[in-house]
């Protein structure tokens, strides 16, 4: 088995897996995506996320809510080798498949220490800000510039 399989978790999984962890006084960040087109913009971010922590948990978008995010044809890549893929990154400890629309409900059940969003986010406008503070974390905004996307490749490849 690859090493970067055993990274991939079910949400139930990382529950007790945190729980541990947070125990032994390891900070958690967790950071989330779509990951449809892997590229540059999206290891800065999470490179910029781990530094902010312990351990890395990234919340990978399955396909349906990708299509509901981006529409069709999105997205291009499967959600099994979109997380097989960032699973593959060195900064990222574990990483699972959400559906929901929000990170909000999952949030609430892993209690990470900070939630880690993109440069195309302000601390303000971060959906599930209110959320993450009540339980007393934190919302940070990492990574470059918003200077690459999954859609402007596509745009640049071509129909």
């Amino acid at each position: 088995m690859r090493k970067s399989k055993g990274k991939i978790k079910k949400l139930r999984e990382l529950e007790t897996i945190l729980a541990e962890e947070k125990a032994r006084g390891r900070v958690v960040v967790m950071a989330n995506g779509c990951f449809d087109l892997l590229h540059v913009g999206h290891v800065r971010y999470l490179e910029a996320a781990r530094e902010h922590g312990d351990l890395l948990v990234v919340a990978v978008n399955s396909d349906a809510s990708v299509r509901r995010l981006k529409g069709p044809p999105r997205p291009l890549v499967p959600q099994d080798e979109r997380l097989e893929l960032v699973a593959a990154l060195e900064a990222v400890d574990y990483v699972f498949l959400f559906d929901d629309f929000t990170l909000d409900r999952i949030l609430l059940r892993l209690k990470p220490h900070i939630q880690a969003k993109g440069t195309d986010y302000t601390e303000e406008s971060v959906p599930e800000r209110d959320t993450v503070l009540s339980y007393g974390g934190r919302v940070v905004i990492c990574g470059d510039p918003k200077d690459h996307s999954s859609s402007e490749m596509m745009k640049r490849l071509g129909p």
